[in-house]
């Protein structure tokens, strides 16, 4: 779970930092850089499985590495930076497991990772083409004393900050670390859980085509290996359509895909392992049944089996008992079905961030809509467990039938504000603004902005024709 994004350089996030709960909405007008921060998390989670290069090149390229690095530095008055740094809290599971199937605890399970690249033109350290360099690299863990002034969103510490924060290390040395050689060069030093008080396992930053969270994968340092596979699970959702609509094999691994792909597979799996927890098949598909009936009339969601091609294959049952299969099912119901899906799924802790989930919902089904992305996320009022997995909800929006149905504690206002620096001029960059009253607004943290800043979301337009 990501409780705290900070980033300094990247596009136009500038001195940016923003508090997440377990459901977050961020409203803001087309452009003003809500996208941004869906892209640093996707960088973010690059990093743990791609070099860093391949990471930067792939952020809004749909997996190509087509990207200009340059485009994604903050530009002002006609000069673009040359340094990327990102910081980010966040809470781990407390067991992880390697490629091999190795357990191992980590030692920690609340962490803030800080990690930082400058731009170079071709030379060794950049590679013959240039790209981002390795400055800097941390990853230090959050005390249980230290919690509550982090957690800073509504919860109960008797249920679930006590079952999410964990700390059984005793050495102060962060897990990894940056030292600054004579001679300029930099080194970034491991350390394992057990704390010892040695220098750490020394590694050269200069050259470096990955980053320590994106190569460690051994249980021998686990709390590293649970930061990597944290960052690696927070997904960009962009479900389409023909994706969730394509039939999976029988051997397809479960998991939904972000783009949606797999449902049948998933659903069917649901379905299978739902006796290992004391419950039948059906049960599930009643329950991905009641969930679709919020928004459509529906008898029945089920999966049907073709034996001959060995394919499994998405299908509804209206009320009249007419079967409609994948094809015939609209966009919206599609996505919305993807969604209640992804709420049965127990044992993937994920950060899942949603651009304008409003797209194809009629504006009288976004309550449903609401509801769901809501039950997504984990309920901070209870222990975390198999019922309320440790699972992040961000989404943003610009509908005001959407931001209308925000609670002022999981709403924030992004805005592309004007700011004056010295040695920079004026420049815009983007804010997260709360509302005033809610949880990012105690003092003395940042002062909220009051309901009149969303008259665009609560009155009609100012060229409205039909009005009441």
């Amino acid at each position: 779970m990501l409780t705290r994004l900070e980033v300094n350089g990247f596009k136009n996030l500038v001195d940016f930092a923003l508090d997440f709960g377990p459901y977050t909405c961020i409203a803001g007008v087309n452009g003003a850089g809500k996208s941004n921060v869906f892209d640093a998390i996707h960088f973010l989670s690059l990093l743990t499985e791609c070099s860093i290069n391949e990471a930067a090149l792939q952020i809004r390229n749909a997996g190509e590495t087509t990207g200009e690095i340059a485009d994604l530095f903050f530009a002002a008055n006609g000069q673009r930076d040359n340094r990327l740094e990102f910081a980010a809290e966040m809470l781990v599971d407390k067991t992880v497991a390697d490629d091999f199937g190795r357990k191992a605890e980590p030692s920690s399970s609340f962490l803030r990772y800080e990690v930082a690249f400058r731009h170079e033109r071709p030379s060794p350290a950049a590679g013959p083409l240039g790209g981002l360099v390795l400055e800097r690299e941390k990853l230090r863990h959050i005390t249980v004393g230290q919690a509550a002034r982090h957690l800073k969103f509504p919860h109960v510490k008797g249920k679930f900050r006590d079952s999410v924060v964990r700390n059984t290390r005793r050495s102060l040395s962060p897990y990894i670390d940056t030292e600054e050689a004579e001679g300029g060069r930099t080194t970034i030093l491991v350390h394992q859980d057990g704390g010892s008080r040695g220098r750490g396992r020394p590694a050269p930053a200069e050259g470096a085509t990955r980053t320590i969270i994106g190569t460690e994968n051994t249980v021998a340092t686990p709390t590293i290996l649970a930061a990597r596979r944290e960052m690696h699970s927070w997904r960009i959702l962009a479900l389409e359509p023909s994706a969730i609509r394509r039939p999976d094999r029988y051997t397809q691994a479960p998991g939904l895909a972000a783009n949606g792909a797999h449902l049948p597979a998933t659903l069917q799996h649901l379905a299978n392992r739902a006796p290992l927890y004391g419950d039948d098949a059906e049960d599930v598909f009643a329950m991905i049944t009641s969930r679709l009936s919020d928004l459509i009339p529906v008898k029945r969601v089920r999966i049907a089996q073709d034996e001959v091609r060995q394919l499994l294959s998405l299908e509804l049952e209206d009320p009249e008992g007419l079967t409609l299969r994948a094809g015939a099912i609209s966009d919206g119901t599609l996505r919305f079905l993807a969604l209640a899906v992804l709420a049965e799924v127990s044992d993937e802790p994920v950060v899942l961030c949603m651009e304008e989930p409003e797209n194809g919902i009629h504006p009288g089904n976004l309550p449903a809509m609401d509801r769901l992305l809501r039950d997504i996320a984990v309920d901070a009022n209870e222990p975390v467990g198999i019922d309320n997995p440790l699972r992040q909800m961000i989404v943003a929006t610009h509908s005001p039938y959407f931001v209308q149905l925000q609670d002022k504690n999981d709403l924030v206002l992004a805005k592309n504000a004007r700011t004056h620096a010295d040695g920079r001029g004026v420049f815009h960059r983007l804010k997260c603004q709360p509302l005033s009253g809610s949880w990012r607004c105690i003092p003395p943290r940042q002062p909220g902005i009051e309901r009149i800043s969303l008259q665009s979301y609560l009155m009609p337009p100012d060229d409205a024709r039909l009005t009441l």
